[in-house]
């Protein structure tokens, strides 16, 4: 039955309502069942203008090859720079690549290295699924986007939407001044606790990055029963 069966029949829908609610719902049922069976995956958000001769993209293609070789699957946006390096390093570790794209005005083509590529028109049923389905998550530096990712998974986890899982920060020097404004503002003026932090981890080292993942007991043994 569908979503809008349960709407009071009063309620007139217009045309486009209506061919709206029937393309969100189309889209989360592609998701959930292309993505429901893929077994343990990290989701890794970044930049799509990072360049392939950038210390982001590099260390996004080497953590995807170290998850594969652990076999942990690698979920992105799907575009170009952080995600694309993410998906290559994944892929050609023989491993698990998904891409979540995103049609934007200035279209965003999905990069070539994905197992299971996805396109999606709205922003929230994209990031809905690429939180989903992942045991924890690895963010790069990046833009409106990347912060977007971010916090809403700070406030799922901080409101119990989302169960606790580990969030890994890799740039000290772009993340530092975030997280030191978080805990002066925030934290300080009592808006957040510090818990709310407890699962987030900020390094530069990639196998560090790793090992803060394989660190939470959730994530660890969901890795090793499949």
């Amino acid at each position: 039955m569908s979503p809008i069966d349960f709407v009071d029949p009063q309620y007139h829908f217009s045309d486009d309502e209506r061919q709206r609610l029937e393309r969100i719902e189309a889209e989360l049922e592609l998701g959930i069942s292309e993505l429901q069976s893929i077994g343990p995956a990290v989701t890794v958000f970044g930049s799509a203008r990072s360049s392939v001769q950038s210390w982001e993209y590099s260390s996004a293609y080497a953590l995807g090859k170290a998850l594969a070789d652990r076999g942990v699957g690698v979920i992105t946006g799907g575009g170009p720079g952080v995600m694309e390096a993410a998906n290559r390093g994944a892929h050609e570790a023989r491993g698990l690549s998904v891409g979540l794209n995103i049609t934007l005005p200035k279209e965003q083509h999905p990069n070539p290295y994905l197992s299971v590529g996805l396109e999606f028109r709205y922003f929230f049923t994209r990031k809905f699924l690429l939180i989903r389905y992942a045991l924890g998550f690895v963010a790069f530096p990046g833009g409106f986007g990347t912060a977007d990712e971010l916090f809403e998974l700070l406030t799922l986890m901080q409101t119990g939407k989302l169960d606790k899982r580990p969030i890994v920060l890799v740039g000290t020097e772009f993340f530092g001044p975030l997280l030191q404004f978080v805990q002066e503002s925030m934290v300080r003026q009592h808006y957040v606790e510090s818990r709310d932090l407890e699962l987030v981890t900020l390094t530069d080292n990639i196998d560090d990055a790793v090992e803060a993942l394989f660190c939470c007991t959730r994530f660890a043994s969901a890795v090793n029963t499949n």
